[in-house]
């Protein structure tokens, strides 16, 4: 097949346009990681930092002897962990029903969710709510009020509607009840919008400080990402910067930091990555 002149034309600017912004999306991560291996004095060179002229590994031992950002790091991950498949649980579980067209009023069920993403409590009822339930200093105030995304469970919902119900009508035939349907059927065959889901709610709680901002007071309970907002602009370093550091060696522990708070969901993407096309396109809203 021939392809045209003008169409030629269009990809060259198509594919010099992704270029430019993929160098625009990339050169931030360079920059900062750049600056984690430089020496003092080069971390605050001005202009573009694309490979650290002076190496210095002190940044990184600074940051890595710190007990606190190991303590972040271990309660940032039992949230992203627990709270990731506690999200799929409960999003599976909601659903599936809402899949079934005999379920009663499933329309109305359907609208009432769907308004939810456009309308809530606000801020303050938000902390009311959480402090009446006596989750205010506990981890499960990270989880529990963000444990259904409206958005996912209703992807979810079309994923499940896609599935053939002659395999459910099978299963029941053999006398599978609803519950063994979901679990051993229906979320097997799902596993590419799953993946998808679970890599969104993982990104979501992994960047997430505000709400720990909110509901933690006790400080062996915070974040990774609460743990770096201090340092980085409020340049309440704790341990991990000394006086003298802070002056001297401010940007380059900041820039360490940062990277080592976006080290580990970076090397989990690649694993899921593969499923976002499969996993995305799952048709629009059905009713």
């Amino acid at each position: 097949m021939t392809i045209s002149f003008g169409e030629k034309v269009f990809q060259v600017i198509l594919i010099l346009f992704i270029a430019i912004l993929s160098i625009c999306m990339i050169y931030p991560f360079i920059h900062v990681l750049a600056i984690s291996f430089s020496s003092a004095g080069e971390a605050v060179r001005p202009g573009m930092h694309w490979f650290p002229k002076e190496i210095s590994l002190f940044a990184w031992k600074r940051v890595l002897s710190d007990s606190t950002i190991w303590l972040a790091l271990g309660n940032t991950v039992f949230r992203t962990v627990v709270g990731t498949l506690l999200s799929l649980l409960f999003m599976s579980m909601g659903a599936y029903p809402l899949a079934k067209k005999h379920l009663p009023h499933r329309q109305f069920y359907t609208m009432v969710i769907i308004v939810t993403m456009f309308f809530s409590g606000g801020l303050i009822p938000s902390y009311l709510l959480v402090k009446s339930l006596g989750l205010i200093d506990s981890r499960w105030a990270l989880i529990i009020p963000g444990l259904v995304s409206t958005y996912s469970m209703l992807i979810l919902r079309n994923f499940f509607m896609n599935i053939p119900a002659e395999l459910e009508d099978s299963a029941k035939i053999d006398g599978a009840n609803d519950l063994r349907i979901l679990f051993t059927l229906v979320i097997p065959l799902s596993k590419p919008v799953l993946a998808t889901l679970a890599l969104w709610s993982a990104v979501g709680h992994w960047n997430a400080w505000f709400d720990a901002m909110l509901y933690l007071q006790d400080q062996s309970l915070i974040v990774l990402q609460l743990f770096l907002r201090r340092l980085v602009i409020t340049s309440e370093g704790g341990a991990i910067l000394t006086v003298d550091e802070m002056f001297k060696t401010a940007e380059t522990i900041k820039a360490a930091t940062i990277m080592f708070t976006a080290l580990p969901i970076l090397i989990v993407y690649p694993f899921l990555q593969k499923y976002f096309v499969k996993g995305t396109m799952v048709g629009s809203l059905k009713a």
